[in-house]
């Protein structure tokens, strides 16, 4: 029998592969910068990188039982992929071109239900059923396990939380990206420092930058208005705080704990822990892991 899934984290910006054990052990990890010139090019790559990471493990596919991806967008149920910031406003059967080029069952879901499948299996929410991850980045994403199953929603779109309405002043970039994500996101954060980077506006507000500070308090404030939301409508056990602005993480999370005492539904606030990632970088890429080990018993 197959002893392990190939689990593959296609970003943004990078694709992620694993040949990964059922204790969640990586057997081999390979990173590489997308290929995005189009949806072809990009599964291309992916078989490619597939088959580099099984020969870095000294192993082939018969060593595959299943192979996991997670995406940054839209998955559909029949494997139709919208990721608009790879390869525009176009819906590709990335699901169908990958199970023709890959020989192992396939599974192919959102990047926001691996995270919070990975935060669940090894990280910080490890056996809870209840769980939201928030993934803080260049953009906002959310996933959502509601008493063991994840919420993907009629057309896999659940958990674009980013779109959610915080306030009733509408600005022109809310049409484009959503009111939270336009607030709270990581090029927010830049923006309202007057700095290039979220990074550059995390190292000016350590360095003691006035401006800088306050920016980061205004997102904080934000994302603890956005958080307080989510507890009040779906009352999890815990939310786990992850993505690429929280590598600042220390920053936010009292600031966010103490917004959601303010804002969220009382009894739901105080039963929801809000912790930040365990498993950081890794876990979509362990999330899509889970997702290929357990398909047989996840809805």
């Amino acid at each position: 029998m197959p002893f392990a899934v190939l689990a593959m984290d296609l970003g943004g910006t990078k694709l992620a592969t694993a040949l990964v054990d059922a204790a969640g052990n990586l057997l081999a990890h390979r990173q590489a910068a997308v290929a995005r010139d189009d949806w072809r090019t990009t599964a291309r790559q992916m078989e490619a990188e597939a088959a580099d990471c099984l020969a870095s493990a000294g192993t082939d596919w018969t060593a595959v039982r299943r192979v996991g991806v997670i995406v940054p967008g839209i998955a559909g149920a029949d494997g139709t992929v919208w990721a608009p910031n790879l390869w525009g406003d176009v819906d590709a059967p990335l699901g169908a071109e990958l199970a023709a080029r890959l020989p192992a069952p396939l599974e192919i879901d959102s990047d926001r239900s691996g995270y919070v499948l990975g935060e669940q299996w090894l990280g910080v929410a490890q056996g809870l059923r209840d769980v939201v991850f928030v993934a803080v980045g260049t953009g906002i994403g959310v996933g959502v396990l509601a008493s063991g199953r994840v919420l993907r929603g009629s057309a896999g779109i659940a958990g674009a939380a980013g779109w959610m309405v915080l306030t009733h002043d509408f600005r022109p970039e809310y049409s484009r990206q959503g009111c939270w994500e336009s607030e709270a996101a990581g090029p927010a954060l830049a923006r309202k420092a007057g700095l290039a980077t979220a990074e550059e506006a995390v190292a000016a507000a350590r360095a003691g930058d006035e401006r800088a500070q306050s920016a980061v308090a205004d997102v904080a404030r934000w994302l603890g208005c956005g958080v307080a939301n989510l507890i009040s409508l779906f009352n999890p056990e815990m939310v786990v705080l992850g993505g690429g602005l929280m590598a600042a993480g220390d920053l936010f999370l009292e600031p966010v704990r103490q917004t959601v005492l303010a804002w969220a539904q009382p009894r739901a606030a105080r039963m929801a822990r809000i912790e930040l990632s365990r498993l950081g970088s890794q876990a979509g890429l362990l999330g899509a892991a889970r997702l290929a080990w357990n398909r047989d018993h996840l809805p």
